[in-house]
């Protein structure tokens, strides 16, 4: 495994694209072949003086016989040959009688074909759209035309003009035609008060618009930058923006310096605006000894009702402790477990008591504490479930425990329509429809968020007993707050620690590396480990070259393992080293192109037959079956979730759609309108990888944003692998993030909730 060198200044520059001359074409829109009504995918046939040409492009509003004006390049399809692919578009207004007649004949009015087309272009010639518009009663003189059906006719070119009116209105503002089209489905005619009174509205009630769009709007319309409306609607995007970095709320005066920025205005008299969010019951102000907070309402009562559920679970169990010894001791004996001190303490206070959270690092023995749990409690003839945060953790549950485990999502029953009144939060377990267990244990609790847990323990009765399991050391979760950390902080219940670890002897030191790190102890790299290697490189071609010649050559013999099973695991989305680039340069590479693999570009994303993907959102109605190699089907089921990670074994160009396979031989059909669930997955992101084991991992690293490149990243990537870890890049960048402890800190405040909240009683 030393010191491979890899000549790769082949990868590089043949992966951007060649810039490609663009074309202006004019016609008519002839067939709509395909159409996605969600992002406006189309493929038409575009007629004009030279032919027919066949486009692909985004679209909103098209309609057969529209007269548009294209730019965009062509492009050579495998299956359908030369297309324009379209890059932006204009639709213009008919402009000689032939194109008249055909908009009007194309379907694009409802009720008019070509004959009646022709009849009333005949009629009333380069005047047509003027009479209608004007004068539809005239409409009648065309034979075939009453009264009722010239109204019709009136109506349907009006209501069209005024959408499209009121789109390139939207279009000047830059807008673009799918998010003008939501827009004027929303308000209608209305669009244009709206928009000249308070632009800001639109971040409130349209999806896919935020501050920043109708701040753009809002500054081409001419209204002043110290205008209340934007202060308030900038305040609120800083807190809703400070949600998607984890925080629940902000200092006051963070709050003012971030909207300040934001914004660029001093903001005068703050606590006017401050207070008007907060009698419009969008935030919640709470002075503390710290100064003040400000809260997006919705997170501030999660936090409130968490903690008031948190501990009303924590209720003592009555049985007497020597009982509790001795019926443990029987269970140690008949499955002949040995337990060190904590562990047994651990499995004694989760007996005791009705919450307990149990926390350790990677080889602590966590899993054979859940086990002797399992083992007691069910021979006390009690139920349980078991639940974590992705499909991975709770497959990896599963195999650890000999127990079904299943996602949290699951376990709460998600409601696909969530139109039906049971739902509460999207769930249909909750108060009124709770889980039915006398113990649930809940694993990898780092990576649940506020949001989760606050339902999950809506659905969970006092008198059920809950264990939380997971490294409080790791990445916090995805999603706002630092919800495990904060039950532990608040020092309100009985917490056990884990520190013994129990994988050293005879182990890697993929382990103990990972305690070094989390410890913040230099981590020897002399390469004369098993299972942890470090191969320096400082430049991001030669360590992308690296990991190819890896996963191809070295890493499967060596683990016994496929290439496919062999992970690449980076910090950042974007970068040189980032999972988007990765996964475009090592798709060419580890899957090249191959005239017997069908490949689809989609949506910009090319994916080919033999990808490895991921699934990126939680879908619960996506349907899968197991099949034999005769095509019969020996089981199946619903739900594909986030995390999940699959190859590509068929992509259909007659039926449009990509199948993909994914753990346990579950085959999967998606439409290329759904395909934007997928993303190439030879590399992930170490938070996608949480919760997820695999049998090698290779980490490419430079340099890179310090709040990122942390301990706690580092410390949460390493136990990913199972037998080996290898590390491609600069040792020094290694080093800083183990001496790096700069998290960035979140401000929740569910610890202080918990002990208010008991201060109380």
């Amino acid at each position: 495994m030393g010191n491979t060198a890899h000549p790769c200044s082949v990868v590089m520059e043949e992966l951007y694209r060649k810039e490609k001359e663009l074309e202006t074409v004019t016609g008519y829109v002839g067939h709509i072949v395909f159409r996605n009504e969600e992002n406006g995918y189309t493929v038409f046939h575009l007629e004009n003086d030279d032919g027919e040409v066949t486009c692909v492009g985004n679209f909103n509003f098209i309609n057969q016989g529209e007269m548009l004006e294209l730019n965009g390049e062509y492009v050579n399809h495998s299956v359908y040959g030369t297309q324009l692919k379209v890059l932006s578009h204009v639709v213009k207004e008919p402009e000689d009688l032939v194109s008249i007649e055909r908009y009007l004949g194309s379907g694009a009015v409802k009720g008019v074909g070509a004959a009646l087309a022709g009849r009333i272009v005949k009629k009333f010639k380069e005047d047509t759209f003027r009479i209608i518009e004007e004068e539809p009663e005239r409409l009648a003189e065309v034979k075939g035309i009453s009264e009722r059906k010239a109204r019709e006719i009136a109506e349907q070119v009006e209501e069209k003009k005024d959408m499209r009116k009121a789109m390139i209105y939207l279009q000047k503002y830059g807008i673009s035609t799918r998010l003008a089209a939501k827009i004027y489905q929303y308000y209608g005619m209305r669009v244009y008060k709206v928009l000249e009174e308070n632009p800001y509205q639109l971040a409130d009630n349209i999806e896919g618009v935020g501050f920043k769009t109708a701040d753009e709007i809002a500054s081409r319309i001419g209204i002043h930058t110290d205008s209340d409306y934007r202060i308030k609607s900038g305040l609120f995007y800083t807190l809703q923006q400070a949600v998607g970095e984890g925080h629940v709320y902000l200092p006051q005066e963070v709050l003012i310096r971030r909207a300040s920025d934001l914004l660029g205005v001093e903001i005068q008299d703050i606590s006017k605006h401050v207070m008007d969010l907060c009698i419009e019951k969008k935030t919640v102000m709470k002075e503390c000894e710290d100064g003040i907070r400000i809260y997006p309402s919705h997170y501030y009562y999660l936090e409130l009702n968490t903690a008031k559920m948190l501990h009303d679970l924590n209720i003592d169990c009555e049985m007497p402790e020597d009982l509790m010894e001795r019926r443990l001791g029987k269970v140690e004996e008949a499955e002949r477990i040995e337990l060190d001190v904590m562990q047994h303490r651990a499995v004694i206070e989760s007996i005791k008591h009705g919450l307990l959270v149990l926390t350790g690092g990677p080889g602590t023995g966590k899993t054979t504490t859940i086990n002797t749990m399992i083992r007691f409690f069910e021979s006390e003839g009690m139920s349980l479930l078991l639940a974590a945060p992705t499909g991975r953790a709770a497959k990896r549950m599963t195999e650890a425990t000999g127990y079904e485990a299943q996602t949290i999502h699951r376990l709460l029953e998600v409601n696909v329509n969530p139109e039906e009144t049971d739902s509460v939060g999207g769930f249909m377990r909750n108060r009124q429809n709770p889980l039915e267990a006398d113990v649930i244990i809940i694993d990898e609790m780092s990576m649940v968020d506020l949001p989760l847990m606050h339902a999950l323990l809506s659905a969970v009765v006092p008198g059920t007993r809950l264990v939380l399991v997971g490294d409080v050391d790791q990445l916090p979760s995805v999603g706002p707050g630092s919800v495990l950390k904060d039950i532990i902080m608040s020092g309100c219940f009985p917490v056990v620690t884990l520190t013994r670890i129990f994988r050293q002897a005879g182990a890697g030191d993929i382990v103990v590396n990972a305690h070094k790190i989390n410890a913040g102890e230099p981590v020897v790299l002399d390469n004369k480990s098993r299972d942890f290697f470090f191969l320096r490189r400082q430049d991001a071609d030669t360590i992308i070259g690296v990991t190819i010649m890896l996963i191809q050559k070295k890493l499967p013999r060596y683990v016994g393992a496929q290439p496919s099973e062999i992970q690449v695991m980076t910090p950042t989305r974007k970068g040189l080293l980032g999972v988007e680039r990765l996964n475009t340069v090592l798709q060419r590479y580890l899957n090249p192109e191959d005239p017997k693999k069908a490949e689809k570009e989609i949506n910009g994303r090319l994916f080919r037959e033999g990808d490895k993907v991921m699934q990126i959102k939680n879908n619960y109605q996506l349907e899968w079956e197991v099949t034999t190699k005769f095509g019969l089907t020996v089981d199946k089921g619903v739900g594909v979730f986030n995390g999940d990670m699959g190859v590509i074994t068929e992509i259909n160009q007659y039926t449009e759609t990509v199948e993909v396979e994914f753990d346990e031989g579950r085959k999967v059909k998606y439409g290329y309108d759904m395909v934007e669930e997928l993303e190439l997955a030879y590399a992930i992101t170490v938070h996608k990888s949480q919760g997820s084991e695999y049998p090698a991992v290779i980490i490419p690293l430079l340099q890179g944003p310090r709040l990122l490149y942390n301990r706690n990243l580092l410390y949460t990537a390493v136990p990913r692998a199972k037998k080996c870890l290898t590390i491609v890049g600069s040792d020094t960048v290694f080093q800083e993030m183990i001496q790096n402890k700069n998290e960035q800190a979140r401000y929740t405040s569910l610890a202080e909730r918990i002990r208010e909240f008991i201060d109380s009683l």
